[in-house]
């Protein structure tokens, strides 16, 4: 099912300015279809322009600069997978910047990887692609989007399908393929097996902070090496963390992160689920206006040493800008968003739930998510 992505219009913006064009994202959220969608509403993966690095009929092509002629746009798939990915580019864009357009894409951070060597610098747009949101749907997945998106997530694939065995099958193939091949090429790693328990452990982490030094121990390896583990996960867009924000006036942590999934399907709780679902909303929301705009945005969660929280805070240009807290039901104000609403010069709270009531107390505004998507045009 091909649907126009929300990143769409500032792709085409970003071409038309004679930059490349990367595009970062999870294995299987949609880049290779939307990059195809540039050449044409119904091109084909075999369509001379898209170069996919992984296709060994490619590879010698592209180190050769054998290229289709003819062709205004370019597509390269995984390219980063290369060595000298970076002096290709940089000399095919230097030389052919007044015929040609070039877009990337890859299941890796594009921007993470192509460090070291010649810089690119000035000569691309990064975007990264997320899964499906609920106003990116606008009813695409049936009555209830909210309800449809928690259970199958915004892949693509389970997303439009909503089978429930091809579902399970979609999760653990996804997986087995970023730790078997996306992580077997970008990293030098011998211990397969025990990141695929890591994976595993993970779910069951969501919403919380994460203590690495628990995760050390169940893995049985050092506190530097579940680290660096991990981190290559967020590279590999499997899971991202948040860290805490240091409002004054409060005695807040500052060490441990939160974890979520870009899958968050795969959390089997219900509350965490949806948490990690707002989670991935909020977070979408900032990289698209980091990208679009080149503003600094964060995302954050407030949480002090009385383990009194506050799930999200939106920060931009280093200023918050607003709070979330996440309730499955629709109650009254959780206590919490009350003791820091008085305390913190953040401008607005929001209680999100899944149920129908919105009311206003001060400036906390309890919503169901559904509206609050709406009324912030995230996108």
């Amino acid at each position: 099912m091909r649907r126009r992505r929300y990143l769409r219009d500032h792709v085409d913006k970003a071409l038309a300015t004679r930059k490349m064009v990367f595009v970062g994202g999870p294995r299987q959220v949609g880049k290779t279809t939307m990059a195809l969608t540039l050449l044409g509403e119904h091109a084909r993966e075999r369509h001379p322009a898209y170069l996919d690095w992984d296709d060994p009929r490619v590879r010698p092509r592209v180190r050769a600069l054998e290229l289709p002629p003819g062709e205004a746009l370019l597509v390269f798939d995984e390219i980063h997978k290369y060595a000298r990915w970076r002096n290709l580019l940089k000399g095919l864009w230097d030389t052919e910047k007044s015929v040609r357009r070039i877009v990337v894409t890859g299941s890796a951070r594009l921007d993470y990887y192509r460090k070291g060597g010649d810089s690119l610098a000035g000569r691309y747009r990064y975007f990264r692609l997320h899964p499906f949101s609920l106003r990116e749907l606008d009813g695409a997945a049936g009555a209830s989007d909210l309800e449809t998106l928690l259970r199958f997530g915004g892949f693509p694939e389970p997303l439009f399908r909503q089978d429930e065995t091809e579902h399970r099958i979609w999760q653990r193939d996804r997986l087995t393929r970023v730790i078997r091949e996306d992580l077997r090429d970008l990293e030098r790693v011998r211990e397969i097996t025990l990141l695929e328990h890591l994976v595993d452990l993970l779910p069951a982490r969501v919403g919380a902070p994460l203590s690495v030094a628990n995760l050390r121990q169940d893995l049985e390896v050092d506190h530097k090496t579940a680290e660096r583990w991990l981190q290559m996960l967020e590279n590999l867009y499997v899971c991202f963390r948040v860290a805490p924000f240091g409002a004054p006036r409060v005695r807040a942590v500052k060490k441990e992160r939160k974890l979520y999934l870009w899958d968050w399907s795969a959390v089997l709780d219900p509350g965490a689920r949806f948490e990690n679902l707002v989670a991935a909303q909020l977070l979408k929301h900032c990289h698209l206006v980091e990208d679009a705009e080149g503003r600094r945005m964060e995302l954050r969660f407030l949480r002090d040493t009385d383990r009194r929280e506050v799930d999200f805070v939106v920060l931009r240009d280093g200023k918050p800008s607003f709070a979330v807290e996440c309730k499955t039901g629709d109650r009254d104000v959780a206590a919490p968003l009350r003791y820091f609403a008085d305390r913190t010069a953040i401008p607005r709270y929001y209680q999100v739930h899944r149920g129908v009531r919105h009311f206003e107390r001060g400036k906390i505004t309890v919503v169901p998510f559904v509206r609050f998507c709406r009324d912030l045009e995230l996108p």
